[in-house]
């Protein structure tokens, strides 16, 4: 009787597995796709906004009246003639207040508006559309809406249409800076254009934070509301909030549409870039003062960023905050 067994048989041996060779020629498909789709863009960015980035800071240090092509060279002539010129100076303070107003409560309202919304039960896509829209209109539409239509100085406007209804004369909104009504009319289209936009970021931040949390505040013992908003949803919305505010402060500097649109020629409430505006295109054409003036007003808008970013944490990670 044979005694073998078939722990005796002769096991074939395991195949080895082979290595997988990279494909090169995916590799290459890939990168030259992405070259292809980017160049575009890359090229774009560097004509039409680093090469006149550049040409603006050369432009700064030489007599540039009536051209771009200067040749005499003044150094730093053009920086102190912006500094020490009033109009310019004073468009700056008076923009680092309107910022100072403007952020705080554009941030306030966008955040109000997204716990709102996001607090619905029912018709939420339809009120975050109601609410996002006016971010789609054109500032210089809005502006001419809020000109004609809302704030027109005559009994015909709707605001003196209800003012009179109290029995309080029309106000001319726009024409005088004493009292200066017009930033009523400004901050007013402003908040209706930006409010939307920012909401449309805090409600994607809402929609992130997990329930668990409140979950366990409320085992916890703590009540909704208030104390629940202070200690849970506001620190979970504290990067985007940061981003929010830094958005908030260059757009704030950036103004230029409702306010070349809304006082027209006014020589009073001008923010910056109008300034700039007539400066380098009005009747002496002096683009190096109009360069320099946009370096600083650059160099301000990054050490304000910067310094409200230090002063968010934007950047630290959460181990450090």
């Amino acid at each position: 009787m044979s005694t073998t067994t078939t722990r005796d048989l002769a096991r074939p041996a395991p195949a080895k597995p082979s290595k997988a060779k990279p494909r090169r020629g995916l590799r290459a498909s890939s990168t030259f796709n992405f070259w292809l789709f980017s160049a575009p863009f890359l090229i774009g960015l560097a004509i039409f906004v680093y090469v006149p980035i550049g040409w603006s800071v050369y432009l700064s240090f030489f007599d540039a009246r009536f051209t771009v092509t200067p040749s005499k060279f003044i150094g730093f002539d053009n920086y102190h003639f912006m500094l020490t010129n009033d109009d310019f100076v004073g468009s700056l303070g008076t923009f680092t207040v309107f910022a100072a107003f403007i952020v705080p409560t554009t941030w306030a309202m966008s955040l109000g508006l997204a716990l709102l919304v996001n607090r619905l039960r029912f018709m939420r896509a339809f009120f975050r559309s109601v609410f996002f829209l006016p971010t789609a209109c054109s500032y210089v539409a809005a502006s001419l809406i809020w000109k004609m239509s809302i704030f027109n100085g005559v009994r015909f406007g709707l605001a003196n249409t209800v003012l009179g209804w109290f029995g309080i004369d029309n106000i001319a909104w726009l024409i005088t800076p004493d009292p200066p009504w017009y930033w009523l009319v400004i901050v007013t289209a402003r908040l209706w254009l930006q409010s939307g936009f920012y909401m449309i970021l805090f409600l994607a931040a809402l929609q992130n934070i997990p329930q668990e949390l409140y979950e366990a505040a409320a085992i916890d013992g703590a009540k909704p509301g208030w104390q629940t908003f202070r200690h849970i949803t506001l620190p979970q919305l504290r990067a985007t909030s940061t981003a929010v505010i830094l958005l908030l402060l260059v757009a704030a500097y950036q103004a230029f549409d409702e306010f070349f649109n809304l006082l027209a020629k006014t020589t009073w409430g001008r923010p910056p870039l109008v300034e700039l505006y007539y400066r380098a295109l009005g009747e002496n054409q002096d683009y190096g003062a109009g360069s320099a003036g946009a370096v600083i007003l650059t160099v301000l808008i990054c050490v304000v960023t910067l310094f409200q970013g230090k002063i968010m944490g934007f950047g630290r990670g959460e181990e450090s905050k």
